[in-house]
């Protein structure tokens, strides 16, 4: 019964191994969930998906499989009423309040509007538009969408107009986490916690099961041991691109500032614009009068910070490779210059690049500040910056 169900999970890129579709099969019969659409929704979830990046991926496919009528036919809709309509009435009561629990039951019951909606299927051959009886749309008809009626189900339709429907058959709440999407902050905190380490510091609070076992096993008696807590250590230093080019990518570079400064609690943060050069900021209001000497910042943060450059890196080579290249003042040494330095004294670092991966080739100082940076430039996407922490982890 369930096996389309996986085949769908499989052809949607979800890995799910055949042992997981086993013990999801076993939950099933165990009976851990009966007549409970969200419950069995939770239970096929939890036993076939292991990384949250894919959770998107499996609304789409749960709700092909056990919803979305728009894109079934009306044969495909018969055969899928094999589903218990115990579990279609369980999900009524759920959604209605008791004065629209008796108006259906004035009106034949929740079984009689179910019979109607199959007889409908078979009578009804195209689209139906502003009527009230054919499954279509901007009508009274209990069945389809954009339309009105106090017992409906709602059929193809994005959104709720009225909040009235029986059963929404296509309505997803779970935030997209897809790899490949535009970042959100909670996305980016999803892929900063891959650079997270630990360090023993503070008193010795934490219950050591290691130390205790092995101490226990030496000694011939219990000797419980205990370690120091753990806290969040690692130190992270940003430099931030703004203004020009960088415009556009405004809204998401404020998520990752915010995703970062929540994760991390040793962050520093400047700002440039275009490339390094002798001077960085920490106020774009005061970037002329109040600017700090890159040489000031190298020699602050030790090389045990990681050092993440935020920026399109598109801009004329010139403002890269020479004396003088920057587009607002006279610089007396190269961006280049200034970029091998800051490398030799933060080892671990990185380049997040909000350009889409694919345009960087057409892009030639993209393609330098790739060079320079040892390849270690990434997109920012949850896959760029999963794949970026990563690397800075090694």
């Amino acid at each position: 019964m369930f096996l389309p169900f996986f085949e769908t999970l499989r052809a949607a890129r979800i890995p799910v191994s055949l042992r997981e579709y086993l013990a999801f099969l076993e939950g099933v019969g165990a009976g851990l969930v009966t007549y409970d659409i969200d419950g069995f929704y939770y239970l096929a979830r939890t036993a076939m998906v292991k990384d949250e990046r894919h959770l998107d991926r499996f609304d789409r496919a749960f709700s092909h499989v056990f919803g979305g009528l728009e894109a079934i036919t009306a044969d495909q809709v018969m055969e899928a009423a094999e589903i218990p309509a115990e579990w279609l009435e369980k999900l009524a009561e759920k959604h209605l309040s008791p004065e629209e629990r008796a108006e259906i039951e004035a009106l034949g019951g929740f079984d009689k509007l179910m019979d109607t909606l199959r007889e409908r299927l078979k009578e009804q051959q195209g689209r139906h538009q502003g009527g009230n009886k054919w499954i279509g749309t901007a009508g009274t008809s209990p069945f389809g969408a954009y339309g009105y009626n106090p017992e409906g189900v709602r059929i193809g339709q994005k959104e709720s107009r009225h909040q009235r429907a029986v059963k929404v058959w296509d309505k997803r709440d779970f935030k997209n986490l897809d790899d490949t999407i535009e970042l959100g902050t909670r996305n980016i905190k999803v892929a900063l916690k891959r650079l997270r380490q630990w360090a023993r510091t503070g008193a010795a609070e934490e219950l050591d099961l290691d130390g205790t076992i092995r101490a226990t096993a030496e000694n011939g008696y219990l000797d419980v041991k205990t370690r120091p807590e753990r806290h969040n250590a690692v130190k992270v230093i940003l430099f931030l691109d703004v203004g020009g080019s960088m415009d556009p990518y405004i809204k998401l570079v404020e998520e990752l500032f915010s995703a970062a400064r929540a994760e991390f609690k040793h962050l520093e943060y400047y700002y440039f614009h275009n490339c390094l050069y002798e001077g960085v900021w920490r106020d774009n209001a005061r970037r002329w009068t109040a600017q700090i000497p890159t040489h000031e910042v190298l020699n602050t943060y030790g090389p045990d910070y990681k050092c993440i450059f935020v920026g399109d890196a598109s801009m004329s080579p010139y403002e890269v490779a020479y004396r003088g290249g920057a587009n607002e003042h006279w610089n007396e040494e190269a961006g280049e210059v200034w970029l091998e330095r800051a490398r030799a004294q933060w080892p671990d670092n990185l380049w997040i690049n909000p350009t889409p991966e694919p345009h960087w080739r057409y892009t030639q100082s993209i393609g330098m500040i790739h060079k320079i940076f040892d390849g270690r430039m990434v997109p920012m996407t949850l896959e760029g910056i999963d794949r970026g922490m990563r690397e800075l982890s090694r």
